[in-house]
């Protein structure tokens, strides 16, 4: 498999190339440009970056074993890089803890942080206005601008700057993100940070979800830990579990928890239940319309039937996430959908409190023929976009600066710091010093200021390759994570992207805004004939929008995902 993604590391190459040989316009002014900047020290002596020599003779292979770092090339020659970050709580200085100092004097690059005081979009906006974006720019992939910066121009495209000055950036890029980030015109400009690739799927069998059935744990073991995978079976433990315990330090017993309702629905009870109950993305090769499937409402009509009995609370329906992580705390929901990193502080309230009275992962909702759970891991947009800017005047030691913190000599340093000091090889496997460790864990401030590492500087984080090396999320926490492992699976090309205001994203915004409408209705009907003239009226209104636009649509953009990730 690791030879197959070199291949396609290779061919990646070859389209970048030949884009850039046709020379549009574009390309002839960036060409133009880079030659403006300084050139970087040749590159050296061939070493294999993994000593995975490929004994077929692959040419692309062997001549990319023939790259050093430019980073270990030019480390004598001292630059000074401004980097502005989109995020106005960062407040980490750079130059003061071990590991941006290490950084420092393994690179030759010192960084100066501008992050903006106040509102981000109105910093951002002003940079871009005025054509003084800093060096180096990081920000959500998310953000409009992103597109706005890339089509006017004001960054390189990473591919061209390799090529011409650290050919290593493609050792240490991953074939997938570049893939997934080339824009139309055959180039990428900007890396993301806690991205997963279908090929982190393949290598990793520790990827978690976020996204758990969780029960109280003395509730649940004092009902005998029933199943609770099949309607009869769920309603049964919660009404157990109200008649043995219905209040919990004087208050009521809140038998089914939830995310939060929003205008557009309840994450508890569409997706994260259509996930539980495996409801598949796509059919016969076209998206899936899951909010339809004869399973979610089954067991939409599950939780009506549990309502109609009074075992849905009023809270569920009014509470904000305030009160909700309140009520968490106070251990007074019996069972819920839920995402487990959401709970995570009040669960360290409840097991300091009483270790029993914790929340636990266990098996859930299921569909009629019990299949294994879908869950969603991390997608391939990651959280951020790394780029640099046209006004940098060292572009060459920028890249280079980026292949660094891509590398995995780069992510140790970023997650565990510098070896012998904060991490030492146990039984070949790098481990953060004890003392390190528990540091990090009572004092995050501190650490920050002495270290920096666990990736207090996040803008390249690789979440997948930590995945390696970091240790086991302790309890009461880890329960939940690990329970997740076998049932995760990457849904990144699902996650497609309506353009605003075309037709189908107008039609999808009427539906999600009347499904937040219709979804409570269900779950409190009085009868199921009720649910059912409900129901019914909701799928017409769809069917009058249009909703069959939308699914084209996504099924084209479905396509074109898969074909950007490799994925047949």
């Amino acid at each position: 498999m690791k030879k197959s993604y070199k291949k396609l590391l290779t061919l990646l190459l070859v389209l970048a190339i030949a884009v850039t040989s046709i020379g549009c316009a574009k390309g002839e002014k960036t060409e133009k440009e880079n030659n403006t900047a300084p050139a970087a020290e040749a590159t050296k002596a061939p070493e294999s970056s993994d000593g995975d020599a490929d004994s077929e003779g692959d040419a692309a292979t062997e001549e990319s074993s023939e790259v050093v770092p430019g980073w270990q090339a030019n480390a004598d020659d001292k630059v000074d890089f401004t980097w502005y970050l989109h995020f106005s709580w960062f407040t980490t200085p750079w130059g003061e803890n071990l590991v941006s100092k290490t950084i420092t004097e393994e690179t030759g690059i010192n960084i100066e942080f501008i992050v903006p005081a106040g509102n981000e979009a109105e910093k951002l906006n002003s940079l871009i206005a005025s054509d003084s974006l800093p060096d180096l720019i990081t920000l959500g992939w998310y953000e409009s601008q992103v597109g706005q910066i890339i089509e006017d121009e004001m960054v390189y495209a990473l591919d061209e700057l390799a090529e011409q000055y650290d050919p290593y950036w493609f050792e240490v890029a991953d074939p997938g993100r570049i893939g997934w980030f080339t824009e139309e015109d055959g180039h990428i400009y900007g890396y993301p940070n806690s991205s997963f690739s279908p090929a982190d799927y393949e290598k990793y069998d520790n990827i978690p979800s976020n996204q758990t059935f969780l029960v109280r744990k003395d509730i649940y073991e004092a009902i005998g830990s029933p199943d609770m995978t099949t309607p009869e079976g769920f309603k049964a433990a919660v009404k157990a579990a109200v008649e043995k315990f219905p209040e919990v330090n004087g208050q009521s017993l809140i038998p089914i928890g939830a995310h939060e309702f929003f205008a557009n629905g309840n994450n508890s009870f569409d997706n994260f239940l259509c996930n539980f109950l495996a409801i598949p993305y796509e059919k016969d090769g076209k998206f899936y319309d899951r909010f339809t499937d004869p399973e979610l409402v089954r067991w939409l009509k599950t939780f009506r039937e549990l309502g109609e009995e009074g075992y849905l609370a009023d809270d569920i329906f009014i509470d904000k996430r305030v009160q909700m992580e309140e009520k968490i705390a106070q251990g007074r929901y019996f069972c819920m959908l839920y995402q487990r990193t959401d709970l995570a502080s009040q669960q360290k309230i409840l097991y300091e409190n009483d270790p029993n009275s914790i929340y636990i992962a266990v098996d859930g909702p299921k569909n009629s023929n019990g299949d294994a759970y879908t869950l969603p891991g991390g997608g391939i947009n990651g959280w951020t976009l790394t780029m640099i800017s046209k006004n940098c005047e060292r572009p060459d030691r920028a890249i280079q600066l980026f292949s660094y913190l891509m590398s995995e000599h780069g992510q140790l340093m970023t997650w565990l710091g510098v070896e012998g000091e904060t991490w030492d090889y146990v039984d070949g496997v790098p481990t953060m010093k004890q003392e390190v460790r528990d540091l990090l864990n009572s004092n995050r401030s501190e650490y920050d200021k002495l270290y920096g590492a666990d990736s207090c500087y996040w803008m390249f984080q690789d979440n997948a390759m930590a995945l390696q090396w970091l240790p086991p999320t302790a309890e009461p926490l880890g329960q939940m994570e690990r329970w997740t492992y076998p049932y995760v699976i990457i849904t990144s090309q699902y996650e497609v992207t309506l353009k605003p205001d075309s037709e189908e994203s107008e039609i999808q915004s009427k539906v999600d805004n009347e499904w937040g409408v219709v979804l409570p209705k269900l779950l409190l009907a009085k009868s199921e004939a009720e649910f059912d003239q409900i129901w019914n009226e909701f799928i017409q209104k769809r069917n009058d929008w249009g909703m069959e636009k939308v699914i084209n649509k996504k099924t084209e953009l479905m396509n074109e995902a898969k074909a950007k990730l490799g994925i047949q």
